[in-house]
């Protein structure tokens, strides 16, 4: 089999020659991320590092579907549940973290695993984020209250003002993006887009990056069934326990609005669950549109991620020979 050839007999681990490699295991939601980023990470006796913007907070695990806790006993996790819901974070500090975070893994073995479907976070190690600077207290609560007073769309007139270019390409149903990009003009006093190099930055180890692959009508019946399974998991429980706190950016993702809308006698249950899974859908194929501009994706099944690394590894070992 592909998979043996590049196994060594010291311990069933696969070769490792050329220094340390990064393997990103991504793709849409309820693509079989997790399980596919144990296996290797089982195989190579390695770590995994999270890559999902929600999970790295506390208190939402059923709404996130963090890594359990067998999972996590299965392959050790990092930055998975360590932020309170009410503590501020950026694909920024992200970078850091997990630039911080690697050199300790290195020292354990020669590979680690990123495995998660938020791109930007993704992007953030493997490219970088260009340096912004700090946001004031401040400018973030008068960004929060003009929000509050205009709306987005208030935002949004401002932008285009302010940076005509960056408003051109911004998601306009995205409003952390557009919030932010108002919050480093205000800051800076100059277009947010001037400060965006979109330059790669060197890194010091290989990436090897694979995406997971489903056919789409299977990908929407695994969402359909993963929705239902949260559902019988607690997430109506989950959403009351954090209901006080529903103001805050890290509540305000799929899963959560949704029960919110619930619980607030807004919609009944049934509907409020065929709006997650219809939201969910969405998501996945948003996330999808993105990886689909990323040429440097191996795109496989999640039965083949296994044998996909292991061949990429072949390959990156037999280059550099």
């Amino acid at each position: 089999m592909l998979i043996n050839a590049v196994l060594t007999t010291n311990g069933g681990k696969f070769a490792s020659m050329h220094g340390k490699t990064l393997i990103v295991i991504t793709g849409p939601t309820a693509a079989g991320k997790t399980a596919a980023a144990i296996a290797v990470a089982r195989r190579l006796g390695c770590h995994i590092v999270c890559a999902d913007s929600r999970q790295i907070y506390r208190g939402i695990p059923v709404c996130t579907a963090a890594p359990t806790p067998a999972e996590r006993a299965a392959a050790p996790h990092h930055l998975v549940e360590f932020l309170n819901l009410d503590q501020p974070y950026s694909a920024s500090q992200y970078e850091s973290d997990v630039m911080a975070l690697l050199p300790q893994l290195w020292r354990q073995s020669d590979y680690a695993v990123l495995c998660g479907g938020s791109m930007l976070y993704v992007d953030a190690v493997c490219r970088g984020i260009d340096p912004m600077p700090d946001i004031s207290p401040e400018v973030r609560q008068a960004v929060i209250a003009d929000r509050g007073r205009m709306g987005l769309d208030g935002l949004l007139e401002e932008l285009r003002r302010l940076d005509p270019a960056y408003f051109a390409q911004v998601d306009t149903r995205n409003p952390r993006r557009v919030m932010h990009a108002v919050e480093v003009c205000r800051q800076t006093g100059l277009p947010y887009s001037t400060l965006r190099t979109g330059r790669a930055k060197p890194r010091d180890f290989a990436i090897v990056r694979v995406a997971l692959s489903l056919p789409r009508e299977q990908l929407f019946d695994r969402i359909n069934h993963r929705v239902l399974a949260m559902v019988d998991n607690g997430l109506e429980q989950e959403a009351r326990s954090v209901m006080h706190l529903r103001h805050l950016n890290s509540l305000n993702t799929v899963g959560m609005k949704e029960m919110f809308s619930y619980l607030d006698g807004t919609w009944d249950l049934p509907t409020a669950i065929a709006r997650i899974q219809k939201n969910t859908r969405v998501y996945a194929k948003k996330q999808l549109t993105w990886l689909k501009r990323d040429t440097t994706l191996s795109w496989c099944t999640p039965s083949r991620a296994l044998a996909t690394v292991a061949q990429l590894l072949a390959q990156k070992n037999n280059s550099e020979g």
